[in-house]
């Protein structure tokens, strides 16, 4: 039986995981940087895609997988457009980075977009984007892993690319509209965490070496092995393939370097756009226009008993709200597997909360 999650306030998550990036080599301001946006993930309630890939980024780091210092190379810059190659360097910080110089140069342009090939993994995408929607900025990111192949095309049971999640902040007049989904019908993440745990998921998203579907991560792991289902499986699922192809070339075409070119890194290929809403009709306009449908959509009716419709975020931000107040509710293996790293960088881990 899984273990109870044990509650953390966010400050000491925050400073544990800064502590820890900092001992494995990342100067101090940026392992802040990447330790807050892992943990904002948790207290979003993507636990897969937060301080869960810690252990694994150390390792990286002290391996050297993942680049601890320096700066992107600039590869092409005409002001609205930039090419960066981040080196391997944290993809966590790229983005952050990314997203800084994006929203910044919005304001001249009026859109900005930045590739960036050869990142480090850039974790969960929703917790960027509040970086723009909070200056009144709408933004999409999107990346993939070329090194990686865990989805099949849709009529294939052949894993072929990644999940390839796209992202989509959209200011309105309150809460913003968050979007974060990927072109998969599950992710990675959580397939390998219902593996290790000797379970099935929820509903038949994977595809067996038969081209039959399944809820068994085992099917991944045979010979020939099985494969992630595009978004919407067996019967729609040539829309997830299309949105994924369309993922690929914005992460690896534009940027130049991908799947042809045989990479074997852990990494990602990042796609960022920041628009500024006062250079097309105004900032008022826009939100008065998102913010009037996000509030329409959640009056629509529904059936009786059944819950108001939420707009993507604001389960999200509606569990950050309670983390913030109450603690952050780790899943219980993410402090045992931070836990050598600590006794071995002599970081001393957080108390949970009583």
């Amino acid at each position: 039986m899984t273990a109870k999650p044990q509650r953390y306030q966010v400050s000491e998550l925050n400073r544990y995981a800064t502590a820890l990036f900092h001992a494995a080599g990342m100067p101090r301001d940026r392992a802040a940087i990447v330790a807050e946006l892992l943990v904002e993930a948790d207290a979003m309630g993507h636990d897969t895609h937060g301080l869960n890939l810690g252990a694994k980024y150390l390792d990286h780091l002290q391996s050297g997988i993942m680049a601890a210092t320096g700066e992107p190379e600039v590869i092409s810059d005409r002001g609205a457009t930039v090419l960066w190659d981040g080196g391997y360097l944290s993809g966590v910080w790229l983005t952050w980075k990314a997203i800084q110089t994006a929203c910044e140069r919005a304001r001249q342009y009026g859109t900005v977009t930045l590739s960036i090939r050869r990142s480090h993994h850039i974790a969960c995408l929703a917790t960027f984007l509040p970086l723009a929607t909070e200056q009144g900025l709408m933004i999409t990111l999107a990346s993939s892993d070329p090194s990686v192949a865990a989805v099949a095309p849709f009529g294939s049971f052949e894993p072929l690319f990644t999940p390839n999640p796209l992202a989509v902040g959209i200011p309105t007049e309150g809460d913003p509209i968050l979007i974060d989904i990927s072109a998969s019908a599950t992710t990675m993440g959580l397939s390998d965490r219902i593996k290790d745990g000797g379970e099935h998921l929820p509903g038949p998203w994977l595809i067996d070496n038969q081209g039959q579907a399944s809820d068994d991560p085992a099917v991944l792991e045979t010979d020939p092995p099985g494969a992630l289902q595009p978004l919407g499986g067996l019967d729609r699922g040539h829309k997830g393939f299309a949105l994924a192809l369309m993922i690929e070339a914005l992460t690896s075409g534009l940027p130049g370097y991908g799947r042809a070119d045989g990479p074997t890194n852990w990494g990602a290929g990042v796609y960022l756009q920041v628009i500024d809403p006062e250079a097309f009709g105004g900032l008022d306009s826009f939100s008065q226009q998102t913010g009037w449908l996000a509030d329409a959509c959640r009056a629509a009716a529904v059936p009786p008993g059944q819950a108001p419709v939420r707009i993507p975020g604001d389960g999200a931000l509606a569990r950050k709200r309670l983390a913030l107040a109450e603690g952050v509710a780790l899943y219980p293996t993410i402090m045992d597997n931070l836990a050598p790293w600590g006794e071995r960088l002599g970081v001393a881990a957080p108390a949970s909360m009583a």
